[in-house]
């Protein structure tokens, strides 16, 4: 994939962080550990490591996913 030509908004990358942050919270009140969690949405861990760190954007079928892995409305999961 090529580099992006500009970077993106502080606001976006402080949204992409904040859901990162959200994504542990529930999975580990799910007392889940990221390799449960990947194999329960048949993906891979470094996957759920990049969205947790805040350096990659999910998809919105793999936020679908987690949500339903996790017990939790995507509302609540993206809020």
């Amino acid at each position: 994939m090529p580099a992006r030509r500009t970077p993106l908004p502080d606001a976006v990358l402080r949204r992409r962080t904040a859901l990162g942050a959200r994504i542990v919270e529930l999975r580990r009140t799910a007392g889940l550990s990221q390799d449960q969690l990947a194999d329960a949405i048949g993906m891979e861990r470094r996957s759920i490591q990049r969205y947790e760190a805040g350096t990659r954007d999910p998809r919105f079928t793999d936020l679908v996913q987690i949500a339903d892995a996790l017990g939790v409305p995507l509302a609540d999961l993206v809020r």
